[in-house]
């Protein structure tokens, strides 16, 4: 796939995802072949559809697809995944499923403990991708309303202290998407996920600062990618517990492999 393939498909994936979510973005992704795309087109299909779910603030159960293409399984089913604290959750399908305490947009329940773990590495890059768009959205938001609100006569944007918060939410994004760019096995990808998860944290945290009180309320779409962010880090595997895993992994082995060849 050419880079003018990538983009027509980017925007029709932008555009669908802008009209639906849920289970309606479900079916629609079906319709335009997105199990054809993802297990002939992997390494296109999950950083593009991913990171534009984050972006665009819609939900779909791809997550769902990821991990059993990785797992040899047919895709359109459901399987427990891990979530942060030791417990087990399943992504539905269908939106009938109430959500968790952090996010009920989101169809996740509840589940029984698993006694093996799935490969998670594809899911992990996946979810990476989608922590990824998801902190860009909300430094888009932060540096809009920095254009656009005065404060003593002058644009917030003009100020340091708000310049550094923007600064730092882009560094951390820029520096996670490197990750994940390179993320090609068991390990990179787990730090691949912990790096976006930690970002798509930061990101929350600077941006509502900038953004202040008006972040809080309702009526703004800051608090629902804030939501969003703190949920998908919990899963598979939290920006904390991935990097305590991390180093209890170089102590173990001795070393740090190399990851990237420059």
């Amino acid at each position: 796939m050419d880079a003018a393939e990538r983009d027509l498909l980017a925007g029709t994936l932008r555009k669908t995802m802008t009209a639906a979510s849920g289970q309606p973005l479900d079916t629609a992704l079906a319709d335009l072949g997105w199990a054809e795309l993802l297990t002939e087109q992997t390494d296109v299909a999950v950083p593009t559809a991913f990171r534009l779910l984050g972006e665009t603030g819609a939900h779909a159960p791809l997550l769902n697809d990821v991990l059993l293409h990785a797992a040899g399984r047919p895709l359109g089913g459901t399987l427990p995944m891990p979530y942060t604290g030791g417990t087990w959750v399943v992504w539905e399908r269908a939106d009938t499923a109430a959500g968790t305490a952090l996010d009920p947009d989101l169809p996740l329940l509840t589940a029984p403990a698993e006694d093996t773990v799935p490969p998670l590495s594809a899911g992990r890059v996946a979810l990476g991708w989608w922590l990824l768009g998801t902190g860009r959205a909300m430094l888009a938001l932060a540096r809009q309303h920095a254009l656009d609100r005065e404060q003593f006569g002058r644009p917030l944007a003009s100020f340091q202290a708000v310049r550094h918060r923007l600064a730092e939410t882009l560094v951390a994004l820029e520096g996670a998407e490197a990750t994940l760019v390179a993320a090609t096995d068991a390990w990179s990808a787990l730090l691949a996920k912990a790096a976006a998860g930690q970002a798509a944290l930061t990101a929350a945290r600077h941006c509502q600062q900038v953004l202040g009180g008006i972040g809080f309320t309702a009526e703004h779409d800051l608090h629902r990618h804030v939501r969003r962010a703190m949920v998908l880090d919990g899963l598979l595997g939290s920006a904390r517990e991935l990097t305590r895993e991390a180093g209890a992994m170089l102590r173990a082995g001795g070393s740090a492999p190399r990851l990237v060849h420059l």
